[in-house]
């Protein structure tokens, strides 16, 4: 039997839609890049995605073969979505713990498979995930005025430790946390057994990131406002006394720290400002010059390698397209570059 042109043509087209909407169901694979291997472990980096779209996303490199995947998270887990806002994540027993910002939770996944075992909503605007012992961790909050204490024995929140402003980074040492806090001009510190706020140590304003360096201090960035006339500083604190040791002050109103990070051997410091990545070791001053310009780029994230100080740097563009992972070598030199998610900037290290 013989078919017309014309009808020819419509079971043509007919075929065509077809075939485009079954391609729809077909989930997407993670593209694939590679980069040349150097190292071992896993690099993953937090996309933020854009707000109220829920298209956070996770990248992974593999340093054992240099092969980066994007959108990890949704190829493990049958193409779920992470959420709104991925924000940070941290290790504890085999887990990996994803805060989620502004979807209010935090997102539990084995650590080999990173498949999904469980999720905690009911927070506020989590920021951080800190285990403070086998059975507990704090996360702090953006609006919440508190920091959260999680049961980890059955994934549940199970008390509040009242605090004013936006609670940021911690670090736990000698039995105390200690807290940042982006809204004040304070670092508190808590006690892990009772769960209560037991000390307030002056700080510049804004105090944003902390790290650790060799020597058992506590290094803490504050951010300033230059609206109010406030300098960013960076502060050296004793955890033992809870006392400031060190100060500097940054110079003039064009400074917005941000991303304080430490090399492995922990006597080097690394932090983003308005015009680049900067270095700084513990024993020198604020340093005049970046140790990588920015130029036309908008970096947004900062992580080094704590193995071989291998600095990371993200890339957000436009805040709209996938953004890009620049790498560098600790001398400044720019070694290669990959692509990432929408607005990644977050880096953990599993070594």
């Amino acid at each position: 039997m013989k078919i017309n042109r014309y009808k020819a043509l419509v079971y043509l087209l007919a075929g065509i839609f077809m075939l485009n909407s079954c391609k729809k169901d077909i989930p997407p694979v993670p593209t694939a890049q590679q980069l040349t291997s150097g190292g071992s472990g896993f690099v993953y980096i937090l996309n933020e995605g854009n707000f109220m779209a829920s298209n956070g996303s996770v990248t992974r490199l593999n340093l054992n073969d240099g092969m980066v995947f994007t959108d990890y998270y949704a190829a493990q887990n049958t193409n779920l979505t992470l959420g709104d806002v991925p924000q940070s994540m941290c290790e504890h027993n085999g887990k990996f713990y994803i805060v989620v910002n502004n979807s209010g939770k935090v997102v539990c996944v084995d650590k080999y498979s990173f498949q999904k075992q469980s999720q905690l909503s009911g927070f506020n605007s989590p920021r951080f995930f800190l285990p403070v012992s086998g059975n507990k961790a704090y996360v702090s909050d953006l609006y919440a005025n508190a920091i959260s204490v999680v049961d980890l024995s059955n994934f549940s929140i199970v008390n509040s430790i009242p605090l004013t402003g936006w609670s940021e980074e911690m670090i736990e040492r000698y039995g105390k946390v200690f807290v940042t806090n982006k809204t004040s001009s304070f670092v508190y510190v808590l006690n892990t057994i009772t769960d209560q706020l037991i000390d307030s140590i002056p700080t510049g304003y804004g105090p944003c990131s902390l790290c650790e360096d060799k020597n058992g201090k506590l290094w803490i960035l504050c951010q300033g406002n230059s609206t109010q006339n406030l300098q960013a500083s960076l502060l050296r604190i004793n955890p033992i006394t809870n006392t400031i040791d060190t100060s500097y002050d940054f110079t003039g109103s064009s400074h917005h720290p941000s991303c304080l990070r430490i090399n492995g051997p922990g006597d080097v410091l690394y932090y983003l400002d308005s015009d680049g990545v900067y270095r700084m070791p513990i024993n020198g001053g604020i340093p005049l010059n970046a140790h990588i310009s920015q130029g036309n780029r908008n970096f947004y994230g900062l992580g080094i390698d704590p193995q071989n100080e291998m600095i990371y740097i993200a890339d957000a563009i436009d805040f709209n397209q996938n953004g890009k992972i620049f790498r560098y070598n600790s001398s400044g030199s720019e070694l290669d570059s990959f692509n990432s998610g929408i607005i990644p900037g977050f880096f953990y290290f599993d070594k």
